[in-house]
Parts: C-alpha cells; sequence; structure tokens
C-alpha cells in the first residue's frame, strides 16, 4: 500500500514537475507514483501556504514539513478517404485531437464523413499497424530507455583480455528515433553518462524519461511507490524532466524500449558479429555509422523515417539543454562519528559537531564532497583522495578543541615570554625533556597558570 505521507524530498518533486515543468497532475502522479488526488492536496497545501517556486532559500525538509503540514454506423460509398498516415502523424502533435483533424478534413470535403464514422474508420485503419507503431505519443514526450541483452566483445590489443560491451538504447515515442551505445557496464556513473549523451545527440531533453526498472536507476521496484535513485533524481532535475519507471509486469509500458532493443540488435549489432574491436571508441564509431542508416531506413505502413519524424516532431518540441552538463555525483548516507567526522571512500570529512550521531547525507563528485542534514548543506569540502586521513573545517571543532590544535611549542614559549625570560627557558627545557614535545604541553600549561597567579620576583 502507498505510504500515508510521503517524504518531504518527494512532495518538493512534486512541487517542481508541477510549478517548473509544468507537468499536469495526472502527469506527476504517474512519475511520483501517487493518485492524482495526493497530488492535488499536497499543491492545495503549497498555495494554502504562500509558497512558489523555487523555494525559499534556506528552507530545509523540516520548514517544509512545517509549512505544508501545521499541526492543529454504415459506410457510405464514394466518399472521400481521409489520408490516414498522416491523421496518424498529426495526432502525435501535442494537443492534437481526432475531432480538431476530422474539422479540417470536412472543410476540405463538405461531403465527407461524419465525425463518430471518421473516428471509428481511423481506429480500424490504425488496428493493422505494428503495436509500437499504433500507440499514440506526444511530440516530445516521452523517451524509452532500456540495455540490450546481447553484448559486443571488445579485445585489448596488448593482453588479448576480452571485455563485453553493455548497449544503451534510448528510443523516443512520437518518432521512434533511436540513439544506441556502448558502455563497459550498467552501472550508475555509465548510466547516467548515456542519458547526458543521448540528450547532446537529440539536441533537447524529453518531457518524461520512461526506464526500465534498471537498479542503476530505481532502488525499489515497487508497482505503487519505485524509490528513484538520489543521483538519478539529481540528474532529472538538472535538465528539468520526470522519471517515471516502466511498470513491473506490463510489458505495454516498455514496448518502444524493447522494439527500439530489437531493432538495434537485427540492424545494428547483428551486421557487427564478425567484426573485431579493440577499443570501446571503436565500437561506438561503427555503431553510430550504423545507427544512421537505421534511422534512415523508410517505414513500411507510414510515409518518411525515423530521422524525418524526429526533425519535424521530436526535436521541436523538446525542453532546451541547460547551461552546463550534468556532472555524475554519488549520493551515500552516512552517521556523523563522536569526532564530528564522516567516513567516505576512507577519507574523514568534518561537519559542525553539533551535529554528532546525526544521519547525514553525503553528495559525492569527481571535485567535491557535500554533506546535508535534513536537506541543508552542512558542510563542503575538495574531494580528496588520501585514504586514512582528515580533511577538517576548524569551525566545525568545539572551542576547546580549536584551543588544543593551535597549540605548538614555539606559541608556548611566546606565551613564557610574556611572563619574563626564565619563565620561557623553563617552559623550553621542559619540552626538550619529553620524547615528543606535545607530552609536555600540560606540564607547561601548569607553569603558565602560576606565571598568571605570582608576579614575577
Amino acid at each position: 500500500m502507498p505510504r500515508e505521507r510521503l517524504s518531504m524530498r518527494t512532495i518538493r518533486e512534486v512541487l517542481r514537475l508541477r510549478w517548473e515543468a509544468g507537468l499536469s497532475q495526472r502527469e506527476i502522479g504517474r512519475s511520483c507514483r501517487m493518485g492524482r488526488s495526493t497530488v492535488g492536496d499536497y499543491l492545495l497545501r503549497a498555495e494554502a501556504a504562500g509558497l512558489s517556486w523555487p523555494l525559499p532559500e534556506g528552507m530545509d525538509e523540516e520548514e517544509l514539513e512545517r509549512r505544508l503540514f501545521p499541526r492543529p454506423a454504415p459506410s457510405v460509398v464514394g466518399r472521400p478517404l481521409p489520408d490516414w498516415p498522416a491523421v496518424h502523424q498529426e495526432l502525435r502533435r501535442k494537443g492534437m485531437t481526432l475531432g480538431l483533424l476530422w474539422q479540417e478534413y470536412r472543410a476540405v470535403h463538405p461531403e465527407g464523413y461524419g465525425y463518430s464514422q471518421f473516428c471509428a474508420r481511423y481506429r480500424r485503419w490504425a488496428s493493422t499497424l505494428e503495436p509500437v507503431l499504433r500507440q499514440h505519443y506526444l511530440a516530445g514526450e516521452k523517451l524509452f530507455l532500456d540495455y540490450a541483452g546481447q553484448t559486443v566483445p571488445v579485445v585489448d590489443r596488448h593482453t588479448g583480455e576480452v571485455r563485453q560491451a553493455q548497449i544503451f538504447v534510448a528510443v523516443l515515442g512520437a518518432s521512434n528515433y533511436t540513439f544506441v551505445e556502448a558502455t563497459w557496464t550498467q552501472g550508475l556513473a555509465d548510466w547516467l553518462g548515456s542519458h547526458r549523451r543521448c540528450f547532446e545527440q537529440l539536441g533537447g531533453v524529453p518531457t518524461l524519461i520512461v526506464p526500465d526498472n534498471i537498479k542503476s536507476g530505481v532502488t525499489s521496484p515497487c508497482f505503487y511507490d519505485p524509490d528513484l535513485n538520489r543521483s538519478y533524481q539529481k540528474l532529472a532535475e538538472h535538465y528539468g524532466t520526470a522519471v517515471v519507471p516502466a511498470r513491473i509486469k506490463r510489458p505495454r509500458d516498455k514496448a518502444e524500449a524493447e522494439a527500439g532493443v530489437q531493432g538495434a540488435e537485427r540492424w545494428i549489432l547483428a551486421r557487427l558479429r564478425h567484426r573485431r574491436f579493440f577499443s570501446l571508441g571503436e565500437l561506438n564509431e561503427a555503431i553510430r555509422q550504423l545507427l544512421r542508416e537505421y534511422n534512415r531506413r523508410p517505414f513500411q505502413q507510414l510515409e518518411g523515417c525515423r530521422e524525418s519524424l524526429f526533425l519535424s516532431l521530436d526535436r521541436p518540441a523538446l525542453g532546451p539543454l541547460p547551461a552546463h552538463p550534468y556532472e555524475y555525483a554519488e549520493w551515500k548516507k552516512a552517521r556523523v562519528s563522536i569526532d564530528y567526522h564522516v567516513e567516505v571512500d576512507r577519507h574523514w570529512y568534518s561537519v559542525p559537531y553539533t551535529l554528532i550521531r546525526q544521519q547525514v547525507e553525503v553528495c559525492l563528485s569527481a571535485r567535491t564532497v557535500e554533506i546535508l542534514h535534513r536537506g541543508r548543506r552542512v558542510a563542503s569540502h575538495p574531494r580528496s583522495f588520501a585514504r586514512g586521513r582528515h580533511t577538517t573545517v576548524p569551525e566545525h571543532m568545539p572551542r576547546h578543541h580549536r584551543e588544543y590544535v593551535q597549540w605548538s611549542p614555539q606559541r608556548l614559549v611566546r606565551w613564557a615570554q610574556q611572563t619574563g625570560p626564565a619563565c620561557a627557558q623553563l617552559v623550553e627545557q621542559v619540552l626538550a625533556s619529553r620524547a615528543h614535545p606535545v607530552q609536555g604541553y600540560r606540564a607547561c600549561l601548569g607553569i603558565l597558570r602560576l606565571g598568571r597567579q605570582h608576579s614575577p620576583a
């Protein structure tokens, strides 16, 4: 059963999809796996709370929760037949309906079919098409994603080792325009990298992304409320799109992806089966050449090809690319140790000491490590690859810890000189008598305290 109240992170995504992406309540419900009435309730609560997008800077999950949930017929011979392939293509445009197309048809042919006959005959014609082509997808709306079952061997030129390359496939719903590339793995970094390169190849971003329930993208493939990988959700936010995973045990949800995989296997991978590749770049270059031919192959039952439909339908309807491409980052959960540091890849990073024993989220990119507590950033560090070492910001430390780490033999001697040269000489002797100067710090502090309590002789 669905949860009684979703996390603030999911509700924040509902607000973004409504106010930034402009999705309908039904589309938001499908993306976030909740009922349309639930989406409406959250939007009403946000309006009643006077919220708008973007949310006020510094508003964390606790504050957002407080604001949203305050306590308290027969055929007629001789009539002109509509151009059904053209009707089918026009229906893929956003906002287009059979009613509008019928009105345009009757404006040219006043003696033509009535509306009910027009619709019935179109559906009868559409039923003869292949299942994938029969479905209606709005231009620029959905991009279906999956990996092919087949892999391609790549030989290491120096060692002779054979490694299997994975084949990523993406298909636009309206035009069936296809993107294919090879990567080493189906892991998160490769999965998100393929998304970025796909968007760049398309020259824009679709409204919705429909992946299969691959582990890299969907942490928990629940029918009602699947959990997205945090990095995947951040990629969607960066590009202004929404992820709607295919429902488990619903093959029609991913029919386009499966058809795209089948096309890639038949028209690309099958033609490469006798070739030997010595690098991933070499394999991808061969894929690009065959992919160009595949997208230009004429349809059998419709006019044009995938590329021509893409240029006329999908590309004009795609959203713009952001100014900067998505930078891959991993998200991890960690608990703050008693020394107010969290461990990330065997390196320790500091957070404010008041968060000791609290659970935090860590955003790990190639250059930075950001640490968040309840949605608010509490620390940011340059990433270090020195294992077993610590990166500490002095402001994160308790005051008495800061004072301790600032001690040094030179500083203790300077303090002693303020009392007098004899005091400074004694401190130097105490420090020199120890195996390590740190062992004499406390004795020297005792001498300095005596110096403050008694005037010089």
